[in-house]
């Protein structure tokens, strides 16, 4: 398989966005769109694990790998309009594993964004869905508005800015609160939301049609 470009040093994410989906028990990725084709840069070990690809295999491509001959040419549509768009978008689409075994995957994709509000990298992650129950995905989806739900109007809005892939700086800056604010906000939320990353935060703000 081909279309695998040489990664850079100075192309792979610094350490505060390899820390988003390093802890994450989430398959997740980090792409790159300021190079060519969006290719994937940095990696964790539950998403080597889902698909089987090792992260030699993996980094300098898109992600596209993932797709087979059953995979919808109008899912994957929706996915790249979400990167044209710098929006974030979750969908359910057929992906195939290393060995040829299809699986039905939840796929989010999120923008992350600098310090002066310029795109700076997307952030993917993938839950395998039991094709045989559909059921779950929507019990998924549900759990995620209840859990919002309980959340404080502030907390919501801290919440909302960060499924964007706002930094602290600028939502302190969009909600008129000091850096400080934000920052005892977000670890506030880590909390009440009961999750072990930054990357199980947006998905579950995603999930939850923040």
């Amino acid at each position: 398989m081909k279309n695998q470009m040489a990664i850079s040093k100075s192309d792979l994410p610094t350490a505060s966005v390899m820390g988003l989906i390093e802890k994450s028990p989430i398959a997740s990725v980090v792409s790159n769109p300021r190079l060519p084709d969006n290719p994937l840069v940095a990696v964790n070990d539950a998403f080597v694990e889902l698909t089987g690809y090792d992260r030699d295999f993996i980094i300098g491509r898109n992600c596209r790998f993932l797709s087979g001959e059953e995979t919808k040419p109008w899912l994957t549509e929706e996915i790249r309009r979400g990167v044209r768009q710098q929006k974030s978008v979750l969908v359910e689409i057929l992906n195939y594993k290393k060995d040829g075994t299809p699986f039905q995957n939840a796929v989010l994709v999120a923008p992350l964004f600098d310090e002066e509000g310029e795109l700076e990298y997307f952030l993917g992650s993938q839950v395998e869905i039991d094709a045989d129950v559909p059921a779950l995905a929507k019990a998924r989806r549900m759990r995620a508005v209840e859990i919002v739900k309980e959340l404080s109007k502030r907390q919501r809005e801290v919440l909302q800015f960060i499924a964007k892939g706002l930094l602290n700086k600028q939502i302190a800056h969009e909600l008129g609160l000091s850096e400080r604010t934000v920052k005892m906000h977000r670890s506030i939320l880590m909390k009440r939301l009961d999750v072990p990353s930054a990357a199980d935060m947006v998905r579950l703000a995603v999930e939850a049609g923040m």
